[in-house]
């Protein structure tokens, strides 16, 4: 059922500490990932909890035009693969389409073309084209601000067997790579050459995704990071869902800003999401969490404390500790993302131009942001058709009255009821 919301939608305002249960939709991360290693898989596979939004329909319908069999049973997605075949592919605003499939097209025994919306040609992807050729992969690609990008055509076959990427840009460039590799005739060896890798977790999600379903992968972390992995048949038989740890964090954050109680069930006590890095900084913040049956319960301070922290390895969680950190009661400094300047909007210029809009004060650093205590006033904030955007104007909202938030609708990429879910946590 689609929700229409006035826009700007009115930002609920915590007239009262938030105290609440949210069940969290399944993550995006791993469903795009499952996903796909089910699509090249030797024999059908069952995928429990898979998440349903704008980002893994428009994955789930690339499948299906390259000739993968996509089945609904009950709540269960069954998975059955099929020959790669020639396709067009609307990526919409998701990397993980862009970016995952661009590398899977070399399996398809035709070309296969790539378009999307417009924001979508200001996301780098530049390096990975550069990977695919390096396996003899054909690329045509249009030029965009960040280089490369749609539209966007590519050939195979990949007859390579080693590729250098510089995925400083993006972890997503090594997770595509890593997700084709088990099926080129000779593995993949995957060395990176730059700068740190963002956000390395989500590699981390990649590779153990594909062992789980049988894939051999041996990795070195070291001064140039390398990933090897054989070629190797996979089945991944029947595989649940964990929730989205770091769509969770914004209704953490709703206990924190209002010094409320929160609890999300089935948080995992392991995991490779890098949403649960959420636990550490709330904590620093001032906040008390527990982890006790699968619940995470987080209890929000009186005042919120500053923080000085590096986010490169769980860049996403960004708006939501840049709210906070908003409302807090001394400076914070975030710092080792520089690269979500080329995520869904230029996420720095966006969080330091709506907090200061908002009579804040918040700038830019090299690579990160500085955020000093000063009283808000209500305004509307724009999401910049960002989910994250969305979610950091409606944690604003929570604690500064007035504010409405410019496109909520776009939360559907990852989260399609988040408004409902946030109205009625907090009334």
């Amino acid at each position: 059922m689609t929700h229409k919301f006035p826009d700007p939608w009115p930002a609920p305002h915590a007239s009262a500490p938030v105290v609440g249960r949210v069940n969290v939709p399944s993550s995006k991360s791993l469903t795009a990932r499952h996903l796909i290693i089910a699509a090249l898989a030797d024999e059908p596979s069952r995928l429990v909890g898979a998440l349903r939004s704008r980002d893994t329909d428009l994955m789930m319908s690339a499948l299906r035009s390259m000739g993968v069999r996509i089945d609904n049973d009950e709540d269960d997605l069954v998975i059955t693969p099929g020959r790669l075949s020639a396709a067009h592919i609307d990526v919409g605003l998701a990397g993980t389409v862009f970016r995952f499939l661009a590398a899977i097209a070399s399996l398809a025994d035709g070309p296969v073309s790539f378009d999307g919306d417009d924001a979508m040609y200001r996301r780098p992807i530049g390096p990975l084209l550069d990977a695919l050729e390096q396996l003899g992969v054909a690329i045509e690609a249009g030029d965009g601000p960040m280089g490369r990008t749609l539209p966007l055509t590519v050939r195979g076959p990949a007859t390579g067997n080693s590729v250098t990427v510089d995925a400083s840009g993006s972890s997503q460039f090594i997770s595509a790579l890593l997700l084709l590799a088990p099926h080129l005739p000779e593995g993949l060896t995957i060395t990176h050459e730059g700068g740190p890798v963002p956000s390395l977790p989500h590699v981390t999600m990649t590779a153990e995704a594909l062992r789980a379903a049988g894939a051999d992968i041996d990795e070195s972390l070291g001064h140039r990071p390398t990933w090897r992995v054989a070629p190797r048949p996979l089945r991944p038989g029947t595989v649940t869902v964990e929730p989205d740890l770091s769509n969770a964090t914004a209704f953490l954050a709703a206990a924190v800003a209002t010094s409320g109680k929160v609890e999300i069930p089935r948080w995992p006590s392991t995991t490779t999401q890098a949403g649960a890095h959420i636990i550490p900084i709330l904590e620093a913040m001032g906040a008390r969490t527990e982890l006790r049956d699968g619940v995470l319960t987080v209890t929000g301070p009186e005042t919120i404390t500053g923080i000085d922290i590096s986010l490169h390895e769980a860049g996403e969680l960004t708006p939501t500790v840049a709210a906070l950190a908003a409302l807090a009661d001394s400076p914070s400094r975030l710092s080792g993302i520089a690269h979500l300047r080329g995520h869904e909007t230029d996420r720095l210029a966006a969080i330091a131009s709506e907090i200061t809009k908002l009579g804040g004060a918040c700038v830019e650093t090299r690579d990160g942001l500085l955020i000093e205590p000063a009283p808000l006033r209500g305004g509307i904030i724009d999401s910049y058709e960002d989910h994250r955007m969305a979610t950091f104007g409606a944690i604003i909202g929570l604690a500064v009255p007035g504010v409405s938030v410019l496109d909520i609708g776009c939360t559907s990429k990852t989260m399609p009821d988040f408004p409902l879910m946030w109205e009625a946590l907090v009334r």
